[in-house]
């Protein structure tokens, strides 16, 4: 576990933001390679700085007010501080989530079906960004109790919150976790499914893993009815996931037919 790998220049790089990149571009390829038939190819290009600049809004805001408001309640001035670290991939969703919505009505793209391409793309890349978050102990479990479990080594916020004590591997659990929802995804993929499909199923998988692992969870403060930001977030994506689901099983809609190739792309007037 190496939370920084190097010096340059005399700045220290952190395995955390070169494993984030890592994740951003592997993501990237998957939906490039999913689009790369359809009319959507040429926009993945563009909106990727869309999503980027509603991904860090995003977690940062679900950072600071849902997860640590107690704290920056009592130093406002660290708010906008994001370069001393602080962030969610709750509020990632949400924000890359909004962004989308946005960049669909821009363009007049069909947001639902968009999102079914993109949902394989974003659960891979949250499956490399946990080990991001693996590698700089910021999201930790709570003791186990016991001789089993992960311990952080110190300079990490996991050892200065428990010290030596072996703590759940929530994170590990969730990187897998992750890469399992990626696979069930990709092979939807494939499926002839109603649109809006894969994105449903997307917010209820995701929703319900880390709803779950945050009972192991030993970063977080709890709210009401002792639950975490991130469980009654997860239970947002989940509430919202099952409504699309319904919705879409009621309307049964059709994905359009993507029958344009790459040099035939037109861009909107």
């Amino acid at each position: 576990m190496y939370k920084n790998l190097f010096n340059i220049f005399g700045y220290t790089i952190q395995s955390h933001a070169v494993i984030s990149v890592i994740a951003i571009f592997l993501g990237f390829g998957v939906a490039l390679t999913l689009t790369r038939k359809t009319i959507y190819y040429d926009h993945i290009y563009k909106f990727i700085y869309w999503a980027v600049i509603g991904a860090i809004i995003g977690a940062r805001v679900w950072h600071v007010f849902v997860f640590q408001w107690p704290y920056y309640m009592q130093h406002p001035g660290q708010i906008i501080a994001i370069w001393q670290g602080g962030i969610s991939v709750l509020g990632a969703i949400v924000g890359g989530a909004v962004a989308l919505i946005i960049y669909c009505f821009k363009h007049r793209l069909d947001f639902l079906d968009l999102a079914d391409y993109l949902s394989p793309a974003m659960m891979l890349g949250m499956g490399i960004g946990r080990i991001a978050c693996f590698f700089a102990g910021d999201a930790f479990g709570k003791p186990t109790g016991s001789e089993f479990g992960i311990t952080y080594p110190k300079g990490t916020i996991a050892y200065n919150t428990y010290g030596d004590q072996p703590l759940w591997p929530a994170i590990s659990w969730e990187i897998q976790a992750d890469f399992v929802v990626f696979a069930i995804l990709l092979y939807l993929f494939g499926k002839k499914l109603p649109k809006g499909t894969l994105f449903f199923v997307y917010l209820i998988l995701y929703g319900a893993v880390r709803f779950s692992l945050e009972f192991f969870r030993g970063d977080s403060d709890r709210f009401a009815l002792h639950l975490t930001g991130g469980q009654w977030t997860s239970l947002g994506f989940i509430i919202i996931g099952l409504v699309l689901g319904i919705f879409v099983s009621v309307k049964r809609l059709k994905k359009p037919e993507h029958k344009a190739l790459i040099g035939d792309f037109q861009t909107e007037k």
